[in-house]
């Protein structure tokens, strides 16, 4: 399913052999200033872009790609470097306080930052990066310095972006600064390819911030297929969490903040136990995360809505979980929902599919990609919990339907392995050390 896109056209066979003919990068320094690969996703600002670089960097370094992370080091007790893996190197520059420190404020420790990731590369030999990849605006400034230092190509990965979020909040969040769309404006015509996760979010790119469509690729995020697969089935990952068999579990997975709208799940249940009391009794919805973004402004904001709404019974708060526990919460659900504002691809879509669980969601950013509306689960237009609380009644009266559709969302999701994604990537490096060249002999051609 991962594809390698110029001009948002799929590139043929032939093509993309003739760009594995071109001598692609042996060694790739990743940004990702703002959150660690090595952080729990759910928690803080650690998210799906956490999974993202780890899952891509270990492939990549399984086609003989090495890649070293630079991240900002978060506590005094992490080494310098970590091996997450062969051929997969985390490296902890310090930036600013170890703690305390919100990702609004980290503009201020770019230069700190670039400081860092320019000490390790002078103690190497000129050359011994091939390629910059950076993930999000802020590493993207780092980047840009980087590339043209290193005389490398830069790939850039937006994962968000300032405008697109801006235009579709959610009440009571924060509009995204005009610095951070001034610092996005500048990266996407700083670097020699943008990857985006969709077609749609490669048209955003070109219509929000005049990218050249001829430098924007388009590469699907995948999902770790052994990791996330059906397993034992549903039943036995209820057993497992303390789960009742018969129960209707819709199931909230992420950070809890406005973006991701955990409030329109807890608003659709309301509604559905107004119409429907008798379903009290057997109807669980855990939700699985922690406060981040604005969220942490009001970090019992949730808890308090549920109790405001009357289904504070019915509802289970628990923290993030690591993968393999996150894979169990997936099987055990009648439904994942995601409601959210604004999501540039959806990772846990696919995740929660890859198990055999069908996916409720809103109609945004990458969601009608990653789910097949009418198929593999549900696609919402808005955010009125009504609209929601119809789909959970179909699950409540049709006890197959997650089966069902669960069946037909793993095979769906087996078109989204990592590995394809990789393969992808290395052709967008190839590419964009191509343009490179061709710019360094050719400055004002």
């Amino acid at each position: 399913m991962s594809q390698y896109a110029g001009r948002f056209g799929r590139r043929s066979a032939s093509a993309s052999s003739r760009l594995r003919l071109h001598r692609r990068p042996r060694r790739v320094a990743m940004l990702s200033v703002h959150t660690s690969p090595l952080h729990q996703p759910g928690t803080g600002d650690a998210g799906g872009m956490n999974v993202y670089i780890v899952e891509l960097a270990q492939c990549l370094a399984a086609i003989n790609i090495e890649v070293e992370i630079f991240t900002r080091a978060t506590t005094a007790s992490l080494p310098p470097t970590v091996e997450l893996a062969p051929g997969v190197l985390v490296r902890h520059v310090d930036a600013g306080p170890y703690e305390g420190l919100a990702k609004e404020e980290l503009p201020a420790q770019l230069c700190a930052f670039t400081h860092g990731v320019m000490q390790a590369w002078a103690g190497h030999r000129p050359g011994y990066y091939d390629l910059v990849h950076s993930h999000y605006w802020l590493s993207g400034h780092v980047g840009w310095l980087a590339a043209q230092r290193w005389g490398a190509p830069l790939v850039h990965a937006m994962h968000t972006m300032a405008k697109v979020k801006n235009a579709n909040l959610a009440d009571g969040d924060n509009p995204e600064p005009p610095a951070r769309v001034i610092g996005e404006t500048q990266i996407v015509s700083a670097a020699d390819r943008l990857i985006a996760n969709t077609a749609e979010e490669a048209g955003e790119l070109v219509r929000h911030y005049d990218a050249d469509p001829a430098r924007v690729a388009v590469v699907h995020p995948g999902v770790n297929l052994e990791r996330f697969r059906p397993a034992d089935g549903r039943a036995a990952a209820r057993a497992r969490l303390g789960l009742p068999q018969d129960a209707l579990i819709p199931l909230f997975a992420g950070r809890i903040q406005p973006l991701k709208a955990p409030d329109v799940l807890l608003r659709a249940v309301a509604v559905l136990l107004d119409e429907r009391p008798e379903l009290r009794s057997r109807i669980v919805v855990p939700v699985v995360g922690g406060p981040s973004g604005s969220g942490l402004a009001k970090p019992e904001g949730l808890q308090k809505l549920a109790a405001r709404l009357g289904v504070a019974d019915v509802v289970r708060f628990r923290p993030p979980v690591g993968q393999e526990q996150l894979a169990d919460w997936f099987r055990a659900a009648s439904v994942l929902v995601m409601p959210s504002y604004s999501e540039s691809f959806g990772l846990v879509a696919i995740e929660a599919q890859a198990t055999g669980t069908p996916v409720l969601a809103a109609a945004v950013g990458g969601l009608p990609v990653a789910v097949r509306d009418g198929e593999t689960g549900f696609l919402v237009q808005g955010h009125d919990p009504a609209g929601y609380a119809r789909v959970l009644r179909a699950f409540a009266d049709q006890p197959h339907l997650a089966a069902e559709l669960g069946a037909k969302a793993a095979r769906h999701a087996r078109a989204f392995g990592w590995n394809a994604s990789a393969a992808a990537t290395a052709d967008v490096y190839t590419a964009a050390t191509q343009a490179h060249r061709r710019r360094v002999r050719s400055p004002h051609g």
